[in-house]
């Protein structure tokens, strides 16, 4: 070994044979493919997990939409009976009882609205597509780009 040279250059080793070198390609190819079909598997595991996730999503919103129909079309006619019957009373004006059932009814209305939304959004596969972004298939459209020290 000369002074310029480090051990563990490669220049040390002696090249293998060509049947050694093939048989090295080979067992690469093996690992490669091995990997590939983890990779694969997990990948299927994923978005069944996430289409599971989403189908559950979807029933409960379809719950709360009709929560909202029911309490936004029918709020009037369950309640206004006797709520005017008891603003009136109380001395309130007929305008002063509707517009107070007008009010508990679109309160109502809008949570159900906003439980909707909460559970639809649940259901767009987002662990799918940001894996399927990170392998470089589909387009992510950058809608949810992971942040540096973000968690995952």
């Amino acid at each position: 070994m000369s002074e310029n040279e480090l051990p563990g250059e490669p220049g040390d080793e002696a090249a293998p044979h060509l049947d050694e070198s093939v048989r090295r390609i080979g067992a690469s190819g093996k690992a490669a493919l091995g990997s590939a079909k983890d990779t694969g598997r997990a990948l299927r595991s994923l978005v069944s997990a996430d289409l599971a996730l989403a189908r559950s999503a979807i029933g409960r919103a379809l719950a709360w939409v009709a929560v909202g129909i029911v309490f936004g079309a029918s709020a009037w006619l369950l309640v206004i009976g006797a709520l005017i019957a008891v603003l009136q009373r109380l001395g309130w004006s007929w305008l002063q009882s509707l517009s107070f059932a007008a009010v508990l009814s679109l309160v109502v209305t809008a949570v159900a609205a906003w439980r909707t939304i909460h559970y639809f959004d649940r259901a767009g596969l987002h662990a799918t597509r940001r894996q399927l972004a990170r392998l470089g298939m589909g387009d992510e459209g950058g809608d949810e780009e992971e942040k540096p020290g973000a968690a995952p």
